[in-house]
Formats: C-alpha cells, structure tokens, sequence
C-alpha cells in the first residue's frame, strides 16, 4: 500500500495537537502524518527546509507554522512578523513545489481582511484594501500565501490552498499574557487573579467583536480541507456566533467560578472593532458541522490549562 505522507508544519502547537487528537479516532489506513516542531527544523532558512523535506518526501503539507501573537504583540513588531512570516511561506511552498507535493494547504487568518469593508466579509474580499494598521505586517504575509497559490497553480499547475479560521483557542494554546491571543490571555489572567485574590483585569473596553473557533472544531475542518476541497481558492472556516470581549472573559470567569472584582483598563487599545466572516462557502459544502458550544469549549481549556499548568506554555 503506497501511503499518503502529510507533513504538519507547526505539529506541537494549538492546531496540530488538535489534529492529532482528532486522527486517534479518524485516521486512515493510507495515511502516515508527521508533525514537526521547530526542534525539527528552522523554517526560516531554506536549507534546513528542504532538508526536512528530503528526508521525509510529503506527498500532502498542513502549513500551520507562523510567528503570530496577540494584539500588543504585533503592534509591537509588525516589520518582523511581516519579514519572518513572508521568509517562512515561501520555503515552505518552495520546496512542495520541488519535492512534487500533491497538496498544500495553508492556514492564514480572519485578521488579514481589509480594515475598511461591508460585513460579512468573505472570501472574494481578501485583497480589497489595507488590513488593519495593528497587525500589518502579519497580515500582508499572510495574504501572499494566496497570492503564491494561485501563482504556482497558474504556472506549474500545482494544488496550493489556504483556509482563513477565525480566532481560534483551546488546550496546547499559547497562555502567555502579553503574547498570546484573547482567549488564552484571558484564562491565564483569572487564574493568577483567582490564585493572588487580586482584581482581574480586561485590557479595553471589552466591545470588540469577534468569532471563536474551538481547536478541535477546526482541526476536523483541516483534516476534511486536505482530504476533500479541492479549490484553490481560500475558505473560511468560521462559526456563525460573533461574540464580546467582555462576554469572552465573563464566560472565563465563571468557568474558574470566579468571585473577585472586574476592572476594565480603558487606556488599552481595543483593535479593530469588528470583523465578521461569513462561512456561507463552508455551509455549502458541509451544512451539518456542528460546532462546539462555546461554553463547553471554554471550560474544556481552563480545565486542561489549570491541569496542565505547570508545563504548558504561558
């Protein structure tokens, strides 16, 4: 039997745990994944690159390696995250190409649409305008990996995709407070709060919007992208439900069955308010998904997290 070998960049983090739990119940005899981590190679340089792809000859790729981080973060670093991202999709499409890789599928993000826009936006509207000025650098890098796909595909006939999740959390996240994203940052601030008896703190108003998509949810929609879609084109893979900052943290809260005080620190900046994603195009091919509730799936993470506290990466 000749197996499909599926590369996972990225393998140790939030997605590929979530995948590699999601192939213990739905794995195919066909197939052999390996999952990478950075201990494997550095996919910022191109010889380490394509020797990790010597050595393993992928015949599918789950792109799922990037340098991301919260708000703050990529305010903070925008020219790196641009720079880092860009040389990273690049040899990672590079060598699929030279290694004949049958399939890549790459993750991108809901943050690299345009700031200015209609809503819901979709996925015709990817390069329609600026993204926000917050996280441009990493949304700019993003956006070239459709860009490389449709440009490897007109010239060498090649199957690169990309999907566009949402704001995604869940066990095997990043907690750490300044660095990680909303949710993750979240559960990390009540937990010090509940463990010091301290307030717990908010950054902004708590106002902005945004969709949330539990790891494992999206993990069942990659392994369908890669066995199944067969566009070149992106898809979003997104909930319905859009949901506060403010909401977020108050279902953290009560989660921990937290009893303290709230503070809303105001001089933070909130982001961009809002960026509604339609999954009409997921809906069209897979309108039964059920998505996890949000509840549920918040107080699956603070569970793992206070479980798995001492080392999971905060």
């Amino acid at each position: 039997m000749v197996k499909e070998v599926t590369l996972v960049t990225g393998g140790s983090g939030l997605v590929g745990q979530g995948i590699k739990t999601i192939l213990e119940k739905d794995s195919l005899p066909d197939e052999e994944w390996i999952f990478l981590s950075s201990k494997d190679a550095n996919l910022l340089s191109e010889s380490e690159t394509d020797a990790v792809f010597a050595k393993h000859r992928p015949t599918r790729v789950l792109h799922l390696a990037a340098q991301v981080g919260g708000l703050f973060a990529n305010m903070k670093a925008n020219c790196d995250f641009l720079r880092n991202n860009m040389k990273m999709n690049d040899n990672i499409l590079a060598m699929s190409h030279k290694y004949n890789v049958k399939k890549v599928v790459s993750c991108l993000s809901t943050c690299i649409f345009p700031d200015k826009t209609t809503y819901p936006i979709d996925e015709t509207m990817l390069h329609n305008g600026p993204p926000h000025q917050s996280n441009f650098g990493y949304s700019y890098a993003k956006r070239m990996i459709d860009v490389l796909n449709r440009g490897y595909h007109e010239q060498y006939g090649c199957q690169f995709t990309s999907v566009v999740p949402c704001n995604v959390f869940g066990p095997h996240d990043n907690f750490n407070i300044e660095h990680g994203h909303v949710i993750p940052g979240l559960i990390h601030k009540a937990y010090k709060a509940q463990e010091n008896g301290s307030a717990f703190q908010i950054w902004g108003t708590g106002s902005p919007l945004r969709q949330f998509i539990y790891s494992l949810d999206l993990a069942r929609l990659f392994v369908w992208v890669l066995r199944e879609y067969q566009e070149i084109e992106p898809i979003i893979l997104a909930t319905e439900e859009e949901i506060s900052i403010k909401d977020v943290a108050f279902k953290i809260l009560e989660a921990y069955e937290f009893k303290g005080d709230v503070e809303f620190l105001t001089d933070k900046s909130d982001g961009q308010y809002k960026k509604t994603a339609s999954n009409a195009k997921l809906r069209k091919y897979l309108p039964d998904f059920h998505f996890t509730p949000i509840d549920d799936a918040i107080k699956e993470t603070v569970d793992w997290f206070k479980k798995n506290y001492e080392t999971c990466r905060k």
